[in-house]
């Protein structure tokens, strides 16, 4: 068995959604100080649908392949998918991931949530405050 699926290897060697946006609506940036993995979500966000969505990921194949596959699947989505998206849905759509990289999954979901906060706070829009852990309660928190 390969240590990795075709759809990881796909999203690692053929990346979707790479790139900055300039005046993006919502930012977020996390890492893993452990294995170095650092991932930044750009939003562009227009009457509550995710219009754009771009990454910029120094990590593994593993945080490459999760930061692309998450990126696709709330592109297009209303901002409620996105903060309803969990790691394990990103593994699962990448056919999983191999037990020591699931950590890469649970960055992309924390980053996507650190953008949407980012995008509220930026906007002063009410929001669920326990949906988001305090700034600098978990270890993937760069803010």
């Amino acid at each position: 068995m390969a240590l990795y699926s075709e759809k990881v290897m796909d999203h690692f060697r053929n990346p979707r959604n790479v790139g900055v946006i300039e005046d993006a609506d919502g930012v977020g940036e996390v890492g893993n100080a452990k294995c170095g993995d650092i991932m930044k979500i750009y939003l562009k966000i227009d009457d509550g649908i995710i219009t754009d969505v771009k990454f910029e990921t120094f990590g593994c194949g593993s945080a490459i392949a999760s930061s692309s596959m998450a990126t696709e699947m709330i592109k297009g989505r209303p901002i409620a998918d996105a903060l309803s998206l969990t790691n394990k849905a990103v593994a699962e759509a990448l056919d999983g991931l191999p037990a020591h990289k699931i950590h890469c999954s649970v960055l992309a979901e924390e980053a996507i949530k650190r953008a949407l906060q980012d995008y509220y706070d930026r906007n002063g829009i009410e929001y669920d405050k326990t949906l988001f852990p305090d700034c600098g309660s978990c270890e993937h928190c760069m803010v």
